[in-house]
């Protein structure tokens, strides 16, 4: 378990090579670059928001050509291509991209183009749609809408509300003059009718219809209905036709989606670099970057800058005031939890990385919360055969999630064996439902589902273990940091307190048959035990509140901590949910079985028989490994940490490539 050791790094080189050093420097991505606030009359920052707003511009235009053309021309892509990570290419082929970025850019307009005409024309075919069914009522009348009468007569066309039969109509104008009325169409809601009267009856004919609720359609046009639902029709076919030829040439671009996909990239280093670019101080000829990177990188970084330009580095140990970034190194059997730690907080100033250590008891817990053979070995091929299978081009973060995972099918399948576990009873089931004959693989250790007892002691003593070396982490950042007194103060007298309580309880007949104990310790021990209990009691009460001058407020404070005693014997009941999961896993395994076992005297009974141990235990390792993997961060985060660590240390974050679908190198073998 380590913190790297970081240093701090000043380069000072000419301008004309800046774009080369800052595309280096990010594509090496060990130095984390500072903003340097200082400003001179020699030394300015550039303002680089204009072109930051245009790159950004730019990626989001290329995000939303990429998004068209998988909308429009779907990938096969297996479903394992996400392990596959970020393409590798060498930075030959990211300079020559320039002389291509403009015309791919011009692509990825073009396709949001014509998403944007399919759109509008689709809104366009809904509109003309609504149109035409507006129109479908009136399609018998045979005259333009907008007709008005003749020379000598007068043509009302419109709606009446509700249903109206001829006579109906010819009975409320029988006042009038009438020439014709015709019935277009009719519902139950309305009748489109049209009426043609004699001029000088205009008024009064019209009156009536208003009387009744006529109302004009608001379809007004030179051509009859059936002229226009034939124009509509046109209309319709035509913006089809412009949808499916902006469909054809969306997909003639399918094959430039790869060079979407590398201006996006490509711009997204260029805005990095410029963010970056903005934070320089830089003379007329001359500019400075200034940062941090490890130790271990230094000599490296300085004969390959030295080599490549012409430049001054200097490195320097950072001052104690400094925030410095954190970075933390471990094995590889630890690294795939580094994830974890920093998800909590990474080590604040003068703290140890915890990982190694959480690491041993994490797989552990993992796996006794799963606890079954079979679920152990599924993860450790699958995972086994993702690591093995795209080694060389997964994500670093990604293979360290199945290296994790890898581990705790290992501790899943140590504890199934222990326990007797493999897939529940399915070899029970098995032999008894088509065999006839009982067969039980019998555990290393025992079985949980028939002494959950001697499960729950057995959980609250590896509890009392993993407490206990929390505590010991705390002595080990006390020594150093040199804080002999807090060694003594902090932990020896929580330890003696602690196991003296433990060992006083070992001796109480009553406490040890409750825990299904076959042994009690002598009341000799027991009362050395307590003596030493009371002994880390009184040093707690005394000495947790000595920063404070008042010696009654420093009893109090003293009391207070030892209050802290209920905290131990909640944390140590909390490590009860071993038991929990793990009977969970096992319980849930026997019922899928025995409902499994019940189908298998049904016809085609194996078939079934399959089908719900498949389905059952891929649905109860996918449930309970979940399960598994949140309580035991949990028992990290609070159990574990709470007696250590505070954390507070800032991420290491230096200037690299962020991008999402290639990565590049300096060197390509073979190139």
């Amino acid at each position: 378990m380590a913190v790297l050791q970081m240093q701090r790094i000043c380069i000072c080189a000419l301008k004309i090579d800046r774009k080369h050093i800052l595309e280096f420097l990010q594509r090496m991505g060990v130095i984390e670059i500072n903003n340097v606030v200082l400003e001179d009359s020699v030394f300015q920052k550039m303002d680089v928001s204009s072109t930051v707003t245009i790159l950004e511009k730019e990626i989001t235009t290329s995000k939303e050509a990429l998004r068209i053309l998988k909308e429009y021309v779907p990938e096969k892509v297996s479903k394992l291509a996400m392990l596959n990570g970020r393409k590798e290419v060498s930075s030959s082929v990211y300079d020559k991209f320039v002389e291509k970025k403009d015309p791919v850019l011009k692509i990825a307009h073009n396709v949001m183009q014509l998403e944007k005409s399919i759109a509008e024309n689709k809104a366009e075919i809904l509109r003309i749609e609504n149109q035409r069914e507006t129109l479908t009522s009136w399609l018998e009348l045979d005259i333009p809408m907008n007709f008005k009468g003749t020379k000598s007569t007068e043509g009302f066309i419109g709606t009446l509300p509700n249903e109206w039969t001829l006579e109906m109509v010819y009975e409320k104008l029988a006042e009038c003059e009438l020439i014709n009325v015709d019935i277009i169409s009719s519902s139950k809601i309305q009748t489109n009718i049209f009426v043609l009267c004699a001029k000088e009856q205009v008024e009064k004919a019209f009156d009536i219809l208003r009387a009744l609720g006529f109302s004009y359609p608001s379809l007004q046009s030179p051509q009859s209905p059936k002229e226009m639902n034939a124009e509509i029709e046109n209309q319709i076919n035509i913006a089809l036709k412009t949808i499916h030829n902006a469909e054809q040439e969306l997909k003639s671009y399918a094959g430039s989606r790869e060079d979407i996909r590398f201006l996006q990239d490509y711009d997204t280093m260029r805005a990095d670099k410029y963010e970056v670019l903005g934070h320089l101080l830089q003379s007329r000829k001359v500019f400075v970057i200034t940062g941090y990177l490890p130790q271990r990188d230094c000599t490296n970084i300085e004969q390959t800058l030295n080599e490549k330009f012409d430049l001054a580095i200097n490195f320097e140990a950072p001052s104690e005031e400094e925030n410095v970034p954190i970075l933390l190194k471990n094995n590889g059997f630890c690294a795939p939890l580094e994830g974890t730690v920093q998800s909590f907080s990474l080590p604040g100033k003068g703290e140890a990385d915890p990982t190694m250590i959480m690491s041993l008891f994490y797989y552990m817990l993992f796996g006794l919360m799963l606890s079954d053979a079979v679920y152990g070995i599924i993860m450790v091929i699958a995972c086994g055969m993702g690591i093995v299978k795209f080694k060389n081009t997964m994500e670093e973060s990604t293979k360290k999630s199945l290296k994790m995972f890898f581990y705790c099918g290992v501790a899943t399948t140590f504890w199934g064996v222990m326990f007797g576990s493999y897939l529940g009873d399915i070899v029970d089931v098995v032999s008894t439902t088509f065999f006839g004959n009982t067969v039980t693989i019998p555990p290393v250790w025992f079985f949980p589902v028939k002494d959950p007892m001697r499960m729950l002691v057995f959980s609250m003593l590896l509890g009392v273990i993993h407490l206990f070396t929390g505590l010991g982490m705390k002595l080990y950042q006390c020594v150093k940091q040199k804080d002999y007194i807090a060694i003594i103060y902090d932990v020896i007298f929580w330890y003696m307190l602690l196991a003296g309580s433990i060992a006083s309880l070992l001796c109480v007949s009553t406490f040890t048959k409750t825990l299904g104990l076959k042994f009690i310790l002598p009341s000799t021990v027991g009362s050395i035990a307590g003596g030493i209990a009371v002994i880390g009691a009184i040093g707690i009460i005394l000495t947790n509140g000595r920063e404070s001058r008042n010696p009654f407020k420093r009893f109090l404070k003293g009391l207070y901590a030892l209050y802290g005693i209920t905290g131990y014997l909640s944390d140590v009941l909390s490590y009860s949910r071993l038991l929990a999961l793990g009977l969970a896993t096992g319980v849930i395994c026997t019922v899928i079985n025995k409902m499994a076992a019940m189908t298998a005297t049904m016809p085609l009974g194996i078939i079934f028989f399959s089908i719900v141990i498949i389905f059952g235990h891929t649905l109860n390792i996918g449930i309970n490994a979940l399960g598994a993997y949140v309580h035991t961060t949990r028992l990290q985060y609070v159990e574990f940490f709470g007696k250590f660590y505070e954390g507070g240390g800032r991420s290491f974050n230096p200037f690299h490539v962020n991008t999402k679908y290639y990565k590049f190198k300096e060197n390509m073998k073979n190139e």
